[in-house]
């Protein structure tokens, strides 16, 4: 009991010895390295000192070397998705979709199409300048973008495409790419709309939402919080009902009649011991003859 174990420290000399007796037939593999670089002699190591002044360095030291320290890593895009977010911060309440195929899906759209593009079909069989069926080209289109997912990532892709490839400026990119998006964003939601108030109206049923849910659990626990608060409430009234505070004890005090000192002293003065009367006997064994 406190005494320093030095057994770690010397156990290069330990399997010294354990070699020149060969009870170790080789020497182990860190035995040359613990010989060249042996365990420091000193049992504490000693606070690293420190300036208590904020901003103050020691006399002699120098700056901390940055070759260690991870690079901050930014993108192009990270100011347009921290302005395009910051005007909608419900946006990132939306779920998203995370799976991908092979992880590389990003690199197969093209933010050229327009957001909406879902949105404009052309007129079946017409013709543009060139010559071309607009309604199979849209076609086409729509089957290699379709799986595009159009949310507020979207928008910052389109907002670079058009800043990088269609020479805009930042503002007037990001109010087309915008744009865009609320009018297919509007359109879902008309159309989402639409489609349940005709079910409702053939008579289709749906069960509640994740609100109604939500709220049916809430009142369940405040109502199961409030039975226990009863009982718990019950419960103390009768702990401090039945606990003890000596005024029954007080009252009979009270209420019963004081004896005289007196009176006491003359009924035991009869019987006190070391007087002339003596102790009246109180029994004992019968006098044999």
């Amino acid at each position: 009991m406190g005494r320093y174990n030095l057994a770690p420290q010397r156990v290069n000399q330990k399997a010294t010895q354990l070699l020149s007796s060969k009870r170790l037939p080789n020497p182990p593999p860190w035995y040359h390295i613990s010989s060249t670089v042996p365990p420091s002699s000193r049992l504490d190591r000693p606070p690293l000192q420190r300036s208590q002044i904020p901003g103050h360095k020691p006399p002699g030291g120098k700056k901390k070397s940055k070759l260690f320290k991870p690079l901050q890593l930014k993108y192009e895009e990270d100011r347009l998705r921290w302005e395009y977010f910051n005007d909608h911060p419900w946006e990132l309440a939306r779920p998203r979709v995370v799976l991908e195929n092979d992880g590389r899906d990003a690199e197969r759209w093209d933010w050229s199409v327009p957001l909406d593009h879902a949105l404009n079909r052309p007129r079946a069989g017409e013709v543009n300048a060139l010559g071309r069926r607009t309604d199979a080209e849209w076609d086409h289109v729509r089957r290699t973008q379709a799986g595009r997912p159009i949310n507020g990532e979207a928008v910052v892709q389109r907002q670079s495409y058009l800043m990088s490839h269609g020479g805009l400026t930042t503002a007037l990119a990001y109010d087309t790419a915008r744009k865009e998006f609320y009018r297919y964003r509007h359109y879902l939601e008309t159309s989402t709309r639409v489609a349940r108030e005709e079910a409702l109206a053939v008579g289709a049923f749906f069960g509640p939402g994740p609100v109604e849910i939500g709220m049916h659990l809430e009142n369940q626990a405040y109502e199961g919080w409030k039975a226990w608060a009863e009982k718990e409430v019950a419960a103390m009234k009768q702990m401090a009902g039945a606990a003890y505070t000596g005024t029954e004890n007080q009252e009979a005090a009270i209420s019963s009649p004081e004896v005289p000192e007196q009176e006491d002293l003359q009924e035991v003065s009869e019987s006190v011991p070391a007087s002339r009367q003596g102790q009246e006997a109180q029994g004992g064994a019968a006098v044999h003859p």
